[in-house]
């Protein structure tokens, strides 16, 4: 099978915008920690459909703000994006597992707020990814 960045990269970006979607339901319906994973999770896979745009075949990670300095090798702008990467960071653990956290269970420990921080954090990340795309050559 032949690598099709532009192939990869729809798949990963499509994903990543339902990840999003579904993390603003789950805010909706007070499932805070999930909303926080999910938004990771959609910054995550955005910026890894970026990378295979770029024609990177394996990407590997799951630092939000280490795959955002990757990006930033091919387009300065993602470097200034490591902050939301950091705050994304610090969901992808505890809001799933007790043992990431000094004790309590995730569904009672992540706040509204949070739920929000995360999916404006993750929303700015896919925007940047869809910009980039769209001024590049051949774009989707």
């Amino acid at each position: 099978m032949t690598f099709d960045p532009k192939k990869e990269f729809r798949r990963w970006f499509e994903q990543a915008s339902r990840d999003l979607d579904d993390a603003r339901f789950l805010r909706e319906g007070g499932r805070h920690h999930l909303a926080c994973f999910l938004s990771q999770q959609a910054a995550e896979k955005a910026l890894k459909a970026f990378l295979h745009w770029k024609g990177h075949e394996v990407v590997w990670g799951h630092s939000v703000a280490e795959l955002l300095q990757d990006c930033g090798g091919e387009n300065p702008d993602f470097l200034l994006l490591r902050p939301k990467g950091s705050l994304l960071d610090r969901f992808y653990i505890p809001t799933r597992y007790p043992n990431g956290l000094p004790g309590g269970i995730p569904s009672e420990a992540f706040l509204p707020e949070d739920s929000e921080a995360a999916i404006e954090a993750a929303s700015e990340i896919l925007r940047k990814v869809a910009d980039a795309v769209r001024g590049s050559e051949g774009a989707p």
